[in-house]
């Protein structure tokens, strides 16, 4: 997954949250107000100042983007930040995943996220999700994340404030759709991502490639049949999905055509919209 694109009221605004809320780094400005931000060189977050009211609840669209930390100690430094500053947050124990949820100034979501398999992994079943710790217990993978056990993963000299290191990246990006089975089909059947699990009796999809446990989620929490935001309200402009090399580019794109899905080439991969609208820039890794 590559950088997520966001419309923003605000930029200076915007800039102050990701840079000091989230710990992401500003790599760059641009002529139109366009903010680059990033980890170590790698942009994640792109911001488009000038729309005119914030997210509008209901719509098609980001539910989250989700950022992953190369450790558990660097999930403990962002969650500690935001506990230092007062930042409303909601740290969740995934099992599979250590996960802290938070809002931007204009309500796009963010995720903050650890990898922690060793304490055991989820599963799709029966139409629902089930979570399992390592001992076998069964869990609700939402339970509140032991907030003195991962803070304990800090060391004394430890900076709260440092920005996030080598090694982030953006884990997956999570959408509201107006049809989750249309979405599935979408991303699956077109897109070629595998299908991690779908849970009807939530509303939600996973969906990935490589075995990853999901690249993107898709959910109808804003109501089946969810319209698009209007153009001038805060939320996703697009996302990016990166693909190994031109052929597999040219693979999905030929695919993309043969499903009569409407597109827009560029010189840099192809855009494309999703039939809830949510519009994807597929491009090849650089």
């Amino acid at each position: 997954m590559g950088a997520v694109h966001l419309a923003v009221t605000d930029g200076e605004q915007a800039l102050l949250f990701y840079e000091h809320v989230v710990g992401l780094t500003l790599m760059g400005r641009e002529n139109d107000g366009t903010i680059r931000m990033g980890a170590r060189g790698l942009e994640l977050v792109v911001l488009h100042p000038g729309a005119r009211r914030p997210v509008l609840r209901g719509t098609s669209g980001l539910y989250h983007l989700a950022i992953v930390v190369p450790s558990r100690r660097e999930l403990a430094r962002a969650v500690g930040r935001l506990i230092n500053i007062g930042y409303p947050h909601a740290p969740t124990d995934h099992v599979l995943t250590k996960s802290d949820y938070l809002w931007d100034p204009d309500g796009n979501g963010i995720e903050i996220y650890a990898e922690t398999p060793e304490d055991g992994t989820w599963e799709f079943a029966n139409g629902t999700f089930r979570s399992w710790a390592r001992d076998g217990s069964l869990r609700s993978g939402r339970d509140p994340i032991d907030i003195p056990q991962l803070l304990a993963e800090l060391r004394p000299d430890d900076s709260l404030e440092e920005p996030m290191p080598e090694g982030t990246r953006m884990g997956h990006v999570h959408l509201h759709v107006h049809d989750l089975s249309e979405a599935v089909d979408f991303y699956h059947g077109v897109l070629g991502f595998d299908i991690t699990g779908v849970a009807e009796t939530w509303g939600a999809a996973f969906v990935s490639a490589g075995g990853y446990h999901h690249h993107l989620g898709l959910n109808t929490w804003a109501g089946e049949g969810a319209p698009q935001a209007p153009d001038d309200a805060s939320g996703l402009r697009h996302f990016t999905i990166e693909v190994p090399s031109q052929s597999d580019l040219s693979i999905v794109t030929a695919r993309l055509e043969e499903k009569g899905s409407v597109q827009t080439e560029s010189g840099a991969g192809v855009f494309v919209r999703d039939p809830s609208g949510n519009r994807v820039h597929l491009k090849t890794q650089e």
